[in-house]
């Protein structure tokens, strides 16, 4: 049985790769929240109770010294939440609804992050909100992944360059090439996406830190919960614990609005370009588990794997059959051949050059090209790695990165 049929026939045993793909994912996503949510119960619930006991001791204590029924002082504190809720703290603070404070309310619904400390109370400010939030969140959205294709592409420029200066410099190339090498420019060459996501980290770290070192002495936080803030805000999670430029005043405030508004705008991009290419990764991470749950459940790759025998031996009868790679050699590769790279079997440089009778020359350009990055030759049939396709942030970084090339 070749190679080729039996991946074949693990793809005919198993759900549509994109099926699949979602399936295990959702699978996925559940085992995460359920590990996330024992070890956050772990963490946090010990603490919850001991602030519990504190404030039972506190309301009797009070209850006991100022004669006050505990009934009486629950329904206080209940008109004290709602005051809460409208924007009325026991500190100073800002006014939520003057032009400057709804201006920041709208720019924490329209991208996301809905910190929480300031809600419209009004019934015709809700109904407002409903469709102020629709329009301006789909903006928002496409706002960021114009961002998201933008930095990409100077990504992918500047690794370009960068690739070309060291093949330049490296000698390799023939002295003709070398002088003119920005005519060749390197065709179909992408960033790998692991580049990209290195990149993007240190960029969010960097901003992070600045950001942290910002807040620290203005709001008067510790380092480590303005990295906390940083993360929470930029991520759009917005848990409303710690709010920035909430106070009535600031020390140089404009240029502290100014600057808090630019590390929120780039910080927001920049963490959602991460988890965009981070998806990537995960997608990269599925393919492979369907791959091998497929080749584990399909009893034809399970005879087939007996049948090869050895590793670096070409089995009997293969040799006719490779003498058809150097037909199309310079164009679609055969899915025999696929599939034995798949398969991880290996043949001798010997072995290839006598059954596929390719020349030297032949030999050579294929060499230059993989030495340079030219792009690789895939077989019709291809499934473009499980990338192909895909809407939003997926659809544009679709071709724009070497794992999500139709060239892989």
């Amino acid at each position: 049985m070749m190679p080729g049929l039996r991946l074949q026939g693990c793809r005919s045993l198993h759900l549509n790769e994109d099926n699949g793909r979602f399936v295990l994912l959702a699978i996925l996503i559940v085992v995460y929240l359920l590990c996330g949510a024992a070890v956050f119960s772990a963490i946090e619930r010990p603490s919850e109770l001991r602030a519990h006991g504190r404030w039972n001791g506190t309301l009797h204590n009070f209850s006991e010294t100022f004669n006050i029924s505990l009934r009486e002082l629950n329904s206080f504190l209940k008109e004290y939440e709602a005051a809460i809720a409208a924007g009325i703290r026991a500190d100073a603070l800002r006014p939520r609804w003057d032009f400057t404070g709804a201006f920041y309310f709208v720019g924490t619904v329209v991208s996301t992050i809905g910190f929480g400390m300031t809600t419209p109370v009004t019934i015709a400010g809700k109904v407002f909100l409903i469709f102020y939030g629709l329009l301006g969140c789909a903006a928002t959205i496409l706002f960021f992944n114009l961002f998201l294709e933008r930095i990409i592409t100077l990504l992918a420029v500047v690794m370009k360059a960068v690739r070309e200066r060291r093949i330049r410099n490296s000698g390799l190339l023939p002295p003709g090439i070398r002088h003119d090498f920005s005519f060749y420019s390197l065709p179909g060459w992408k960033p790998s996406v692991y580049h990209v996501m290195l990149i993007l980290g240190i960029s969010a770290i960097t901003i992070s830190c600045c950001a942290s070192a910002m807040y620290s002495p203005v709001e008067g936080w510790a380092y480590l919960d303005s990295l906390y803030f940083c993360f929470v805000t930029f991520s759009t999670i917005g848990f409303g614990d710690f709010v920035s430029s909430q106070s009535a005043a600031y020390e140089n405030q404009s240029i502290y609005r100014v600057a808090n508004f630019f590390f929120m705008l780039m910080g927001v991009c920049c963490i959602y370009s991460l988890f965009n290419v981070i998806s990537i990764v995960i997608k990269q991470v599925l393919n492979w588990m369907l791959e091998k749950m497929s080749c584990l459940f399909c009893q034809r790759c399970n005879k087939a794997n007996a049948f090869l025998g050895r590793r670096n031996a070409i089995r009997p009868g293969s040799k006719g059959r490779q003498g058809r790679i150097g037909q199309d050699s310079d164009g679609t590769c055969d899915s025999d051949t696929e599939g034995r790279r798949l398969s991880g079997e290996m043949i001798s440089m010997k072995d290839l050059a006598a059954s596929n009778k390719v020349s030297l020359a032949l030999m050579q350009k294929q060499l230059s090209e993989s030495a340079n990055g030219y792009p690789r030759t895939v077989c019709g049939s291809s499934r473009h790695n499980g990338f192909s396709g895909g809407v939003g942030a997926l659809g544009i970084m679709n071709n724009r990165l070497a794992e999500t090339s139709n060239s892989r």
